[in-house]
C-alpha cells in the first residue's frame, strides 16, 4: 500500500561503442608523451654524450654544481677529470658532472 512495486527496466543497456574512442585517446596520449617528454630528453642525452667525447685538456668548463675550472688532466680509461680551479687548487670530478664547455678566456674575464 505504501510501497510501490519495483519492476526491472526492460530497456537494453547502452551500446559499448567506446572502444575506438578509448584506443584513439591512448594513441593521442602516447604521441604527446613521445613528443613532449621522450624525444627532447633523448636529444639532451645525445648532446651531453657529444660534449663528453669532445673534452680535452685545457678546456674551460662549468660543472653542474657551478664550479668553473680548466681541465688539467683527462683520461679515457676512467670517467674522472682533474679540474684546476686556480693555480694551486685542483679537484677530481666525474665527467658526467660537466654541464658546459666555456669559450677560451672565460675564467680570466671574471
Amino acid at each position: 500500500m505504501f510501497i510501490s512495486n519495483a519492476y526491472a527496466n526492460t530497456a537494453g543497456a547502452p551500446a559499448g561503442g567506446g572502444t575506438m574512442e578509448l584506443i584513439f585517446m591512448l594513441v593521442i596520449f602516447g604521441l604527446i608523451f613521445y613528443f613532449m617528454i621522450f624525444r627532447p630528453q633523448s636529444k639532451r642525452v645525445k648532446e651531453h654524450k657529444n660534449l663528453m667525447s669532445s673534452l680535452s685538456k685545457g678546456d674551460e668548463v662549468l660543472t653542474s654544481g657551478g664550479i668553473l675550472g680548466k681541465i688539467a688532466k683527462i683520461s679515457d680509461e676512467n670517467d674522472y677529470v682533474l679540474l684546476a680551479i686556480n693555480e694551486t687548487t685542483e679537484i677530481t670530478i666525474k665527467k658526467d658532472y660537466i654541464a658546459a664547455v666555456l669559450p677560451k678566456g672565460s675564467i680570466k674575464s671574471l
